[in-house]
């Protein structure tokens, strides 16, 4: 009885139905889209990071470079160039560690024996000066700030050229200036740092066993502007290394251009047992915070940085989307929630108003109120659950919109103040102490399946607050009522 009785009611009242349920409707699909587009807002912030992060890195450990003075002494390149051997071609090479002071390597295993920390990797970042052209006697003497003059410290990205800064002490010359970023990485653990933030699209990434092997592998990007292809060979500081791969950063630009053993980094830097950042991995990624103090806590003079830390430094219309997707969006939808909540219920005590004299009649026939009131919460739920499918499809549609047109957001990564210890300026290293740098984004609404379930609660709750509203109303009337109105 009652269901024949329930569908019968909803058959005869299909517009007040409707109605309810488009309230329901347009409130629930609100919160799939604000929920879809927050955690589209959180994918685009991870794909930043970890542009500048490796993946699977919780955080890293580095030393911040010690202030240098004006005065100190400037790299310095060598040339045996003979007066009348001007058209001779010369080039020289500078390879400096770059952007921080270097940890012993010994420090690698100090920082994995911390309580809560699963894998430490260590690597070493460098700034290659190469100076080549054709000199008459002298001695070419490089004009710098902060140790190094790298393309990415003038904001020019890694691997720009920049004009010649120079001079030739005792003679004249004709030159170019090239700077690149070299990355020293731990080839035995190819799970952990800067390199995994990009994926191999062309050749083979190192062997375990390549510890000391003279093999590079070449950002893509840079690959294509200075022509070079598998096989070829790249000289750093007159050592050549066979490109064995290509490496495409996932998001933004590449830690480095170039990608090396970390033992022959250390051999072209002469930093032997040294490195100039700690990727670190936690065991649990609840646990970050706490690892950090630890870490900070036993080893003395170094800087920990968290993915979290490097967070607060993303700016642009990024931030600014996700705060209104977050606090504004997050409000919206709890307003009109209650608004389509709020109007369900006084359009199902309305309907029940003006539904008395059948009530009346039911109670007369002898209905129990118990039994008016599950029968009136019964079409208010299946109201609920309808305005539920709706708002679910017009969610996903929305969801999908968002998604098809990809709206581009911009991010800006600010100076961290320590840096987070990346080569080439990445993970906020000297491009990101001297300036900032901006990544654009494509924005996604993807819409998790939780997100689904909270949607389908939503309308039953909605469903039960209007059948509350009504079920109340219901349960006042009595017979009388009913001979009242038809009087």
């Amino acid at each position: 009885m009652f269901f024949t009785y329930l569908r019968r009611e909803l058959r005869r009242r299909r517009k007040a139905a409707l109605v309810v349920a488009s309230g329901l409707a347009l409130g629930i699909a609100l919160v799939i889209v604000v929920s879809s587009v927050s955690s589209g807002m959180e994918k685009a912030q991870g794909k930043v990071l970890q542009s500048l992060y490796g993946l699977g890195t919780d955080m890293t450990v580095t030393k911040a470079a010690q202030a240098q003075s004006g005065t100190g002494e400037r790299p310095r390149f060598q040339f045996d160039a003979r007066d009348g051997d001007s058209d001779e071609e010369q080039s020289s090479d500078r390879v400096m560690v770059q952007g921080f002071q270097t940890l012993a390597s010994s420090t690698v295993s100090e920082v994995g024996t911390q309580k809560g920390v699963s894998d430490a990797v260590g690597g070493l970042s460098l700034q290659v000066v190469k100076v080549s052209g054709q000199f008459r006697r002298g001695e070419f003497q490089q004009d710098q700030q902060q140790g190094g003059g790298g393309s990415d410290q003038q904001g020019g990205g890694p691997g720009a050229e920049q004009s010649p800064q120079g001079r030739v002490e005792g003679g004249g010359a004709d030159f170019d200036v090239n700077n690149y970023s070299v990355y020293g990485t731990d080839v035995t653990e190819p799970a952990l740092g800067p390199l995994t933030s990009s994926k191999i699209t062309s050749g083979r990434t190192f062997k375990t066993s390549e510890t000391d092997a003279k093999v590079v592998v070449a950002d893509t990007s840079y690959a294509k502007e200075k022509k070079l292809a598998l096989g070829d060979t790249v000289t750093v500081k007159g050592v050549k290394y066979k490109v064995i791969g290509l490496a495409t950063p996932d998001s933004g630009d590449a830690a480095a251009n170039l990608y090396i053993p970390l033992k022959q980094a250390q051999t072209l830097s002469d930093s032997k047992d040294k490195v100039t950042t700690i990727y670190v991995k936690a065991s649990d990624s609840q646990q970050i915070d706490a690892v950090k103090s630890t870490i900070q806590k036993n080893i003395d003079g170094t800087t920990v940085t968290t993915s979290a830390d490097l967070a607060d430094t993303v700016s642009g219309s990024l931030s600014t989307a996700s705060d209104l997707a977050s606090n504004v969006g997050r409000w919206l939808s709890v307003a009109v929630l209650v608004a389509a909540f709020l109007v369900a219920g006084l359009l199902t005590s309305s309907a029940v108003s003006r539904r008395v004299r059948e009530f009346g009649t039911l109670k007369a026939l002898g209905w129990k109120s118990g039994r008016v009131t599950r029968q009136v919460v019964g079409e208010a739920v299946v109201n609920g659950l309808v305005g539920g499918a709706l708002g679910i499809a017009l969610g996903l549609g929305g969801a999908y919109a968002v998604t098809a047109i990809s709206p581009t957001l911009q991010a800006e990564l600010g100076s961290t103040g320590g840096g987070m210890g990346g080569p080439g300026g990445g993970m906020g290293g000297p491009a990101r102490q001297t300036a900032s740098k901006a990544l654009d984004v494509a924005l996604t609404a993807p819409v998790a399946l939780g997100t689904i379930a909270v949607a389908v609660g939503l309308a039953v709750a909605g469903g039960l607050i209007a059948g509350a509203f009504g079920g109340w109303r219901a349960s006042r009337l009595r017979p009388a009522d009913a001979l009242r109105r038809v009087e």
